[in-house]
């Protein structure tokens, strides 16, 4: 495939990607799309990025999410690209709003 192709066929696909509206519809087209071991990958993959920058050890997330340390390795290395540190930045901030949101509930019930 030339450059030109693939870049439009990437964009086309990014773009399908941010017209869902919300998590289910993007959950039902990840599991029509994905075979069930494509997503776990994926999703294993974006919790070793996360287990890591919450300074889980090796060990830890091998013994938990059953990956080797050489996928470890891989992502430790992918996290640190500007993309990656993007969407580990909006996890945070969901959930630091989160925890927010419960603490205001318990304050305004009393």
């Amino acid at each position: 495939m030339n450059t030109t192709l693939k870049n439009q066929v990437q964009k086309t696909f990014v773009s399908v990607l941010s017209d869902f509206k919300n998590q289910n519809e993007l959950q039902e087209f990840l599991n029509d799309f994905l075979t069930p071991k494509e997503f776990a990958g994926l999703a294993k993959r974006f919790s070793v990025a996360y287990w890591l920058s919450k300074k889980r050890s090796y060990t830890n997330i091998q013994n938990n999410l059953k990956v080797s340390s050489s996928t470890i390795s891989e992502v430790a290395t992918i996290s640190k690209k500007p993309g990656f540190k993007l969407a580990l930045k909006k996890l945070e901030a969901d959930e630091w709003a989160s925890q927010w949101s419960e603490k205001i509930k318990k304050f305004v019930k009393k």
